[in-house]
């Protein structure tokens, strides 16, 4: 029996987020090429919006998360 530790797992965060935006993309052009350019739009704004709530739900910041902060920083009831 070998009673070793074993290592350090991978860290793969950087190869599944590369996987997934290529995958993105060309699930993207398949849905550009059957329904258009307006469906992967709508697609695109409707995903970015999810990611904001999670982001939002989770308390992190999301890429363009500086909209919604400036959006509450009008809105102070301390004012």
């Amino acid at each position: 029996m070998d009673h070793r530790q074993p290592g350090r797992a991978p860290d793969f965060t950087n190869a599944a987020l590369t996987m997934l935006g290529v995958n993105l993309i060309w699930v993207f052009v398949a849905i550009w090429l059957l329904w258009g350019f307006l469906a992967v739009m709508l697609i695109a704004i409707a995903l970015n919006h999810m990611i904001e709530r999670l982001a939002v739900r989770r308390g992190t910041t999301p890429i363009f998360g500086w909209l919604r902060i400036h959006r509450s920083v009008d809105r102070d009831p301390q004012a």
